[in-house]
């Protein structure tokens, strides 16, 4: 795929919707191994007094993981693909849990169980199975994820290195959408960064709305109209974020 551009760092009234991991913070072997990092805290926290409050964190990960790895720099969050969005004034919406999400995380550690580097997340609205350290593993965590989906009716999402069962309704697209139509976000123009196939959601969503996607990593078939290639030049280009109105 050919390279798209780099975004301007000038942008007409921003807001600002940041995935975690692969933007804000390099993918690591475990989930538990992103941990806070000062540079990241600091961009965050300028970045918002900046836009006046136009930031959210929108991730796979539950809130309060966003705001373990982000040290809550970050008033407005989403968690779980949507299932979970913390509003700027700290309000909480968080949706009920599908009961079969307790049937995938069952299957989910059976089949970790005799699979070393197999590594299960339970978010309660969902579940996760990681294989970064198993990645000969894929092809039966695929099938085992897609027939699960089957049986359940649980949203198949897939990510880098992961699958997850979620509860239906929600996907970074609806939770970019939800801030948009609220204080302080909605007038401006959404700028939706993201690395992953979980990210294309909101993408669609910042486009529709006047704005646009970046993506962070290799080039791939998206959604986004610009690039940014690792979490280093996404913090650069952050701290380089500046509005012309």
């Amino acid at each position: 795929m050919p390279r798209l551009p780099e975004p301007p760092p000038r942008l007409k009234r921003p807001a600002l919707f940041l995935d975690l991991d692969g933007v804000l913070a390099p993918l690591a072997p475990t989930p538990d191994a992103v941990v806070p990092d000062a540079r990241r805290t600091a961009v965050l926290r300028r970045l918002a007094e900046r836009l006046h409050g136009r930031v959210a964190i929108i991730s796979g990960r539950t809130i309060a993981e966003i705001d373990r790895i982000a040290e809550s720099a970050s008033a407005s969050a989403s968690g779980v693909h949507g299932l979970e969005r913390r509003r700027a004034d700290g309000s909480v919406d968080h949706a009920a849990a599908d009961p079969a999400v307790r049937e995938a995380v069952a299957a989910f550690h059976s089949f970790a169980s005799t699979r070393p580097g197999v590594i299960v997340e339970d978010k309660t609205v969902s579940a996760g199975l990681h294989f970064r350290q198993a990645r000969e593993q894929a092809g039966a965590v695929t099938a085992l994820a897609e027939r699960l989906a089957d049986e359940t009716g649980l949203t198949l999402q897939p990510g880098n290195l992961v699958v997850e069962l979620k509860t239906p309704g929600t996907d970074k697209g609806t939770a970019l959408t939800a801030f948009m139509a609220e204080a302080p976000f909605s007038g401006a123009a959404p700028v939706m960064l993201g690395d992953d196939l979980t990210d294309e959601d909101g993408f669609r969503a910042a486009e529709a709305l006047g704005g646009f996607g970046v993506l962070v990593g290799p080039p791939r078939a998206t959604a986004a109209r610009y690039t940014l290639p690792d979490v280093d030049a996404v913090l650069a280009w952050l701290d380089s974020v500046e509005e012309t109105a």
